[in-house]
């Protein structure tokens, strides 16, 4: 298993980064916009991992903007911890063993989201390529909200 980052959502992306850039000190390391989904992800990291996350190597702070103004009350501005794993299904399983529930399952063989017991999402990505679509996560639905 490898940390890869943490999400958290902010209203105002120039004051975001102003703040995280420019006070805290941290680094973009990456931007990816979609217009579709109508959102920017923009990837941030300590001076000293500069080099390492651009190879993958260091965790990042993953900075989301909506850009549909919402309101993010009730903790929803921290989004979610991410891990990538060997084997997704496996992960999923061993998680679903444990009585945790799957909120959203690994329908794709990429990605799946489940919840701490203190309720913080963590993503769970595949690592390398995604699986095949393999029963009995093929199937499933979502369940609560991640």
């Amino acid at each position: 298993m490898k940390y890869l980052h943490t999400m958290v959502r902010v209203a105002d992306l120039d004051k975001a980064l102003d703040f995280y850039c420019g006070g805290l000190g941290l680094e973009e390391v990456s931007r990816y916009e979609n217009q579709g989904g109508r959102f920017t992800l923009v990837f941030l990291c300590a001076p000293d991992d500069v080099e390492a996350a651009k190879a993958q190597r260091a965790p990042l702070v993953e900075l989301t903007y909506n850009w549909d103004p919402e309101p993010y009350d009730g903790g929803r501005n921290f989004g979610h911890l991410a891990y990538q794993v060997d084997d997704i299904y496996a992960a999923c399983q061993r998680l679903s063993d444990k009585g945790v529930t799957i909120n959203r399952p690994p329908r794709d063989g990429h990605m799946a989201f489940v919840r701490s017991p203190e309720g913080i999402s963590i993503e769970l990505l595949q690592k390398g390529g995604s699986l095949a679509p393999a029963a009995p996560w093929k199937d499933m639905a979502n369940t609560g909200v991640w």
